[in-house]
């Protein structure tokens, strides 16, 4: 039969948006989906330029669910067909790896392409569980000393520093020392203020880089030689060489015993950084986003554990010094990026102020009741502002009539993804505002892109997106690589965030996260 005739090429450049329909074997020619990933159908109509998601109305970044056959035609297969490559062989893919072996996965359906792709999502994978050991520990280890701590008291501990290493808003962190291994340890006792119940991070949560995590907990008198800030009596004591006829007796107060030690709050680091800030806008503001995205991941992780988070107030937010920064000797004091622990549980009843209108009231109870779900938006909203030096006080939100909120002045690349984050956090329309997991994927756009001169010279597609995240994952392995093999430099807590960005993300997503941002 002779063969039908070409199609128009309107139709041509109509499909040029929408990903290949089968998968891929030749790595110039068709760009399929990657290995281990699923190739979701979306409508035409959600793919023309300048449509999706208004800009403020909420997003849906819900991956979606393949359609069967019956729905749509040409659907590649499931994540278990013979025609991708192996996840579980790629996992075990090591240079080493047998000739024989590597020739039968090079003859599958997925082909070199297949391989390639799937092998750098494996070594993100493992890079990435490397990297989060080094930041917080074995949990092997932890378990061990978490029964090596059970029943003890301050007599079994040595006190390092009689003064706090750090004050949040709810406690006091005293420096003390355990001997474990024929290794002394330090950690941080945290000692809770008088006016707080909070009893710290709930054990069944396991462990997260961005939560507090206890090691133990007890209940004792506290040490004489300990100093208490802003406790009556207890200030003087500490400087006084006389003692007392009749010492009263100390306090008996419920101490935890927490696995990092704090060296500041990020009230503390804000307001110690305005210099910093506009000497190097684009270096804190680097930071703040960093800083930002640590709390969005912790908060997550929360929401999937169905606990809800305690004050979000930038006193209760602590920093800690990372074990590996990456290149902390050559940086300036105050551009190294240090851990961001939620270390607060609990919600301070709070004097609710009336309000005048359904949204206002909405607002209001979400900023002062505990706990509620919409709390932990607006106050990440909030801390935006606070983070880049803009006074945005409770008072001054509760009081907008109108959309518009504080300007944000353009310092660097990121100052205006923030303004922009920050406003759809603290839209007045519950069904407007983006979630703690969408804000989440906006703050890694912003680090690590895809930044809009992207989109310049082509037109935002899947297929665009597709292959800007498989270049942009082997060129992540290829730093590293060099990283390692130059200088020496172990990966640390931006390297890991990293990884987990492009470990996990596909090109819907991004499509969407971008369609609002830009």
């Amino acid at each position: 039969d002779p063969l039908p005739p070409p199609l128009p090429k309107k139709q041509l450049q109509r499909a040029e948006s929408l990903p290949e329909p089968g998968p891929s074997h030749r790595c110039h020619d068709d760009r399929g989906p990657r290995a281990g990933s699923i190739l979701y159908s979306i409508p035409p109509a959600q793919l023309q330029p300048g449509e999706g998601a208004p800009p403020g109305d909420r997003p849906s970044w819900a991956p979606r669910k393949p359609l069967t056959k019956s729905q749509s035609l040409g659907e590649p297969p499931a994540r278990s067909s013979p025609q991708k490559a192996p996840s579980a062989n790629l996992k075990e893919l090591t240079f080493g790896t047998a000739d024989g072996e590597l020739g039968q996965l090079l003859e599958s359906p997925a082909g070199l392409c297949g391989v390639v792709l799937g092998c750098q999502e494996a070594s993100l994978a493992r890079l990435s569980a490397h990297v989060q050991e080094e930041l917080v520990g074995p949990e092997e280890r932890q378990q061990l000393l978490e029964a090596e701590l059970a029943g003890k008291r301050w007599a079994e501990l040595a006190v390092l520093d009689p003064q706090p290493c750090c004050q949040s808003g709810d406690a006091w962190y005293f420096r003390v020392g355990f001997t474990f291994e024929h290794r002394q340890l330090q950690f941080a006792a945290k000692v809770p203020k008088p006016c707080c119940s909070s009893l710290g991070v709930p054990s069944s949560l396991g462990t997260h880089c961005s939560l507090q995590r206890l090691l133990g907990r007890f209940t004792d008198r506290l040490p004489r030689e300990l100093v208490l800030p802003g406790i009556p009596g207890k200030q003087s004591q500490g400087s006084s060489r006389e003692e007392p006829a009749c010492p009263a007796p100390q306090p008996v107060l419920h101490v935890l015993l927490c696995a990092e030690v704090p060296q500041q709050t990020l009230a503390d680091f804000v307001k110690g950084s305005h210099a910093l800030h506009r000497s190097s806008p684009g270096h804190y503001e680097r930071l703040g986003c960093l800083l930002l995205l640590q709390l969005c991941m912790g908060l997550e992780h929360l929401r999937g554990q169905s606990v809800a988070q305690g004050d979000l107030c930038p006193e209760n937010l602590l920093l800690v010094q990372c074990p590996c920064p990456p290149r902390s000797q050559q940086e300036p004091l105050g551009l190294s990026l240090p851990r961001l622990l939620i270390s607060s549980f609990f919600k301070a009843q709070e004097k609710q102020r009336p309000c005048s209108s359904s949204q206002e009231q909405d607002w209001s109870q979400a900023l002062t009741a505990p706990s509620p779900p919409a709390a932990a938006e607006l106050n990440v909203g909030r801390l935006i502002y606070q983070i880049l030096h803009v006074d945005i006080s409770l008072e001054n939100i509760l009081g907008f009539r109108s959309k518009r909120l504080p300007e944000i002045p353009s310092l660097s690349i990121y100052s205006a993804g923030l303004r922009r984050l920050a406003w759809l956090l603290l839209h007045r329309d519950p069904q407007q505002r983006v979630s703690i997991e969408q804000a989440r994927a906006i703050l890694q756009v912003l680090l690590w892109g895809p930044r809009q001169e992207l989109f310049a010279r082509s037109r935002k597609s899947l297929e665009l997106l597709q292959s800007w995240l498989q270049v942009k994952r082997a060129l992540l392995l290829l730093r590293f690589a060099e990283n390692s093999a130059g200088a020496g430099v172990s990966p640390g807590l931006e390297e890991w965030l990293c990884c987990q960005y492009f470990q996990g993300v596909t090109e819907h997503t991004l499509f969407q996260v971008t369609q609002v941002l830009y």
